[in-house]
């Protein structure tokens, strides 16, 4: 085991080491580019120069925020669980909106996804899901994203048309390797079967193999389905439980005013961290950091990293935001 994470640090540490030496590579030859430009009188080579400056800022940035990922559990892979909120319909169409967003933005940094638990919409999309987010500081990005968030938009589902406002909520946790030790009594666990819930076919839904774990102490309850085994299932639900409760320790330890127990509370008004507004215009505003990108359909398909990085920036450099208005 030891071997293994030795070989993960320094995997870590080359990949940091590339890129910096990257980095300073590109830089050197974008300020060539741009001297030779000049020289030429090449306005055009000198925009494009500058162009690409900017955008290795921004990789610079990113390189430099991962470099303070400096959790415990920070450099960890990670589950995400996504609950529709109020709203019927409205709502669970959301929660699979949500749920494409993330996967997407995994797929852009080459991170790998794999789903645990779906819970299908009565009409469409869905009232839950949970995937595990498998790469390097996968935690450290996705728990700036832990959160309630609001959509507005004109409804695909009402006949006339009318604009509705829905509210789903992200819980995040780490995956716990076998160096954290959570000692998770027998007697003070639920452990419920019941059949998979699915498309069907050979196995799904013939066999009670779907498995929910409730900590009864705490009341956090975790369920997997994806596996054809009860015993597979089973395994998965317990490493889950264990990442949860560990991050429940996590969050004592640093006394977050905004524990996940307490967002998870309500999934509605005044506890949602973004607005993503389609119609009557078009803005996502992040509410913790005031970031606004006015290209919702950008950000959907999985562009949020300015998103994170403000606000992964925000809280390693322990600023408050002013208060921001709700979008109207």
């Amino acid at each position: 085991m030891s071997a293994q994470k030795l070989m993960r640090e320094r995997q870590h540490l080359d990949e940091a080491i590339t890129g910096v030496k990257a980095i300073e590579r590109d830089l050197a030859d974008g300020e060539g580019l741009i001297e030779l430009a000049e020289a030429e009188g090449d306005e055009a080579m000198v925009a494009d120069a500058e162009l690409g400056l900017s955008r290795l800022h921004q990789r610079a940035e990113t390189l430099r925020l991962e470099s303070m990922l400096s959790g415990e559990a920070d450099g960890n892979d990670s589950y995400l669980e996504i609950h529709a909120g109020a709203g019927g319909t409205e709502s669970q169409d959301w929660a699979q909106m949500l749920l494409r967003m993330y996967t997407r933005w995994a797929e852009r940094r080459g991170y790998k996804v794999e789903y645990l638990e779906e819970s299908a919409g009565e009409g469409a999309g869905l009232k839950s899901a949970t995937i595990l987010v498998r790469g390097r500081n996968a935690y450290g990005w996705l728990k700036t994203e832990a959160g309630v968030h609001r959509l507005v938009r004109i409804s695909p589902f009402d006949a006339n048309a009318r604009r509705h406002t829905s509210f789903t909520s992200v819980t995040v946790y780490p995956v716990v390797d076998e160096t954290i030790n959570i000692d998770i009594p027998e007697k003070d666990v639920r452990i419920d079967t019941y059949r998979a819930s699915g498309a069907g076919g050979q196995h799904v839904n013939k066999t009670e193999s779907a498995v929910r774990i409730t900590h009864l102490p705490t009341g956090i309850a975790v369920q997997c389905q994806t596996e054809k085994s009860q015993h597979q299932n089973r395994a998965i639900c317990w490493e889950m439980l264990r990442s949860k409760l560990y991050e429940l320790e996590l969050e004592k330890r640093q006394a977050e005013a905004d524990a996940r127990i307490g967002e998870k509370t309500d999934i509605g008004w005044g506890h949602q961290i973004r607005s993503y507004v389609l119609q009557p215009y078009q803005l996502v505003k992040d509410l913790r950091t005031g970031v606004e990108i006015r290209e919702p359909d950008r950000v959907l398909d999985g562009d949020i990293d300015s998103f994170m990085a403000a606000a992964l920036a925000q809280a390693i450099g322990g600023n408050k935001p002013e208060a921001v208005s709700d979008i109207e």
